[in-house]
């Protein structure tokens, strides 16, 4: 397959379509976990469909002293990447193709959810990147559109965006993609040093030691449900090695699912820790939240939930995040 390089929505739009069309949108420098998106897009698109990718560095994203003349451009190698995982079409628009006559004076509104944790850091990123999704969804004109999971608050605002302005398109989330030494897949990886890279790995560190702690808590109930509330239950439970909890299993069982606070200390105790090292982890957040409006989540919660850290390592601020369920059905 060859993929073809695109500049304008009207070359996109002069080509014959048939099929289904799904849509990745990107700033650039690709890497695997962009190319998994891609590969999820050509499985979507089926194989009479077209898989467009597209490459545009958003300015409207990027606030006062933020790096958008750093942010890496790397087309060419984009390009390879974009055709071995399958893409049908790169459409890199200049910026005047996507924002003629400057910057809009009409923008979408991310609303409450966009003021909170990534949009508390960085005011006005989510109005920017909605502004310009929804663009590229005009542009484009896909049956589907994939995110990656990686970037959760700004995949729940593009579903809430896509939901209450009735966009004809299915959105779908596609799990982040991780090297293997556990740190999520990011073009700013490349910023890191050796020994910024070794610090930053507690992101990735504390999510799991938090999921970790909630799975604990979730197989304790389960298995709180399972025995009767007799003696039986108790002893089956100390028999687990569990003898300090089998004394308040019954309370586990008919109480809430897990306690998000021990969620929450798990992971940042890890946080802490990486504090201390040199260079420091400094902590812009982490929050286990409701991913309908990205509100915290309090005892009693049942239902999907993410667990979010953002930090800064060096001149590098990075984001990650875990998706749980609480209180999932036996």
């Amino acid at each position: 397959m060859t993929t073809t390089l695109l500049r304008t929505a009207a070359e996109l739009h002069a080509r014959a379509r048939g099929g289904h069309r799904a849509v990745v949108m990107t700033m650039g420098a690709l890497h695997e976990g962009h190319a998994t998106l891609i590969r999820s897009a050509r499985t979507a698109a089926g194989p009479d469909g077209e898989v467009v990718v597209t490459v545009f560095v958003n300015p409207l994203q990027f606030g006062a002293g933020e790096d958008l003349e750093r942010y890496p451009r790397t087309l060419e190698a984009d390009l390879k990447v974009a055709e071995q995982a399958g893409a049908d079409v790169v459409l890199a628009p200049a910026v005047d193709e996507v924002y003629p006559g400057g910057e809009p004076q009409v923008r979408i509104s991310a609303g409450p959810m966009g003021e909170r944790l990534e949009g508390a850091a960085r005011p006005g990123h989510f109005d920017g990147m909605l502004t310009v999704v929804a663009k590229l969804l005009h542009l484009t004109r896909p049956d589907t559109a994939l995110f990656g999971q990686k970037d959760a608050q700004q995949l729940a605002l593009i579903r809430r965006m896509v939901r209450d302005l009735n966009f004809g398109v299915d959105i779908r989330a596609v799990p982040t993609v991780r090297e293997d030494d556990g740190l999520a897949l990011s073009s700013r990886n490349r910023f890191l040093s050796d020994r910024e890279r070794r610090t930053a790995l507690a992101l990735s560190q504390a999510l799991f030691a938090g999921g970790d702690r909630h799975a604990a808590q979730e197989a304790l109930r389960a298995r709180a449900r399972e025995v009767p509330a007799t003696r039986a239950r108790a002893e089956a439970l100390s028999a687990l090695g569990e003898s300090r909890a089998a004394a308040d299993a019954h309370a586990v069982a008919k109480a809430a699912p897990g306690s998000p606070a021990a969620v929450r200390a798990a992971a940042r105790l890890v946080l802490d820790e990486a504090a201390r090292l040199t260079p420091p982890l400094e902590l812009d957040y982490l929050a286990l939240v409701d991913p309908a409006d990205f509100t915290e989540i309090g005892d009693g919660f049942t239902g999907e939930a993410v667990l979010a850290v953002a930090a800064r390592v060096g001149a590098t601020r990075l984001i990650d995040n875990l998706p749980l369920t609480f209180g999932a059905a036996p």
